[in-house]
């Protein structure tokens, strides 16, 4: 009998499968799938991207995260340690707006109901009788808790609402840049001669200008808030999608698929928005990317100085401000420590994915 060897097939490339899938006519998909695919193997870029949707769950479910009000000061808990399990009384504060009523944390040691008041020793061991009609909600589950702090103090809750104001400040202030950038870079590279020379112009006069010192001079002319922040940082960073797309533009303006819109008499702006502009969407991405993490950390550094977002809104800058006296006094470091690793988190997250993007959207770096 004739004994059968079985040959080892070679391991298929991805792009031996599209060429072969393509000239079989079967399913064939856009670069955008096999960009994800090439992507995927990237372990580095995966780790970004877990990390920003991380971030992006926290900052949408953060008062689920962190029921605890960011706003309410507990100055009796300010320099505890992590996961400091806290002990108090919720009292009803009535206000004159239209809120309705504020509350008020009264912390404690012990407390127990005597008929219709409660009487309890506060954090400074002297006693309190407080009566039950002031106490927020109906039953001791309502105005009795014990909040545990895993960050130290109420900083727990400050740390993860202020994940919304640095990825809204990312998400914003990015999308006023590649608003500006890609129209300044689209014109300058498609019309070229005077349009361009006038776009390179004010390009080369913002370029010139360190952008720190420009965002805050923006800032300090906008006045200090929430939006002025977001309106500052768009500002003053869309010179580099600017310098990007009208570099793609001068390349990809000269192709045949260009010359034939021209000869099909299609007008600039189809031209210019159709046609050119999705075959530069891979370098966009990529800088889009950059920018994100550039103007997480241009806001905490105008709330480090105190010219970005004002308190009582949470803001990492803020944090490490405010936890910087206590680094320097040797105690409480984790004031400064949990907003400060949250910055590094969040930018290294974004860095990971724009090195994944640029080398998955750039078939010259395929391997």
């Amino acid at each position: 009998m004739e004994q059968t060897e079985t040959a080892t097939l070679p391991v298929e490339s991805e792009k031996d499968r599209y060429l072969r899938v393509t000239a079989a006519g079967g399913v064939s998909h856009q670069p955008f799938y096999y960009a994800w695919l090439r992507m995927k193997r990237n372990r580095l870029a995966m780790v970004g991207l877990v990390v920003i949707v991380s971030l992006l769950f926290i900052a949408l479910f953060a008062g689920v995260l962190a029921p605890h009000d960011p706003n309410a000061q507990i100055y009796e808990y300010e320099i505890k340690p992590p996961f400091f399990k806290g002990n108090v009384l919720v009292k009803r504060l009535e206000s004159g707006d239209e809120s309705g009523t504020a509350t008020k944390m009264v912390p404690i040691k012990t407390f127990k109901v005597v008929g219709d008041k409660v009487e309890a020793v506060d954090f400074e061991d002297k006693p309190i009788s407080i009566p039950l009609s002031e106490l927020s909600g109906q039953s001791e589950k309502d105005w009795h808790q014990e909040p545990v702090f895993p960050m130290g103090t109420d900083k727990y809750a400050r740390v993860i609402y202020g994940t919304r104001i640095s990825l809204s400040v990312g998400v914003i202030a990015t999308t006023i840049a590649l608003i500006i950038g890609v129209s300044m870079g689209a014109l300058a590279g498609f019309f070229r001669g005077k349009v361009d020379a006038v776009i390179m112009w004010v390009i080369n006069v913002v370029w010139s200008f360190p952008e720190l010192l420009l965002i805050i001079a923006m800032s300090v002319a906008l006045g200090r808030g929430f939006w002025q922040v977001f309106l500052a940082v768009g500002l003053a960073t869309w010179v580099d999608p600017a310098r990007i797309v009208r570099g793609q533009f001068i390349s990809l303006r000269e192709r045949e698929y260009v010359e034939a819109t021209r000869a099909l008499g299609y007008g600039n702006i189809r031209t210019i928005f159709k046609h050119i502009l999705p075959n530069s969407l891979g370098p966009i991405i990529v800088i889009a990317t950059a920018d994100f993490a550039g103007a997480i950390l241009s806001e905490a550094a105008l709330s480090f100085l105190g010219v970005g977002v004002q308190p009582p809104t949470a803001s990492w800058g803020s944090m490490l401000r405010d936890g910087y006296g206590y680094i320097v006094s040797g105690q409480g470091w984790w004031l400064s420590i949990f907003p400060g690793l949250s910055i590094m988190m969040a930018v290294l997250a974004f860095n990971l994915l724009g090195d994944g993007l640029r080398d998955a959207l750039d078939p010259k770096l395929k391997r």
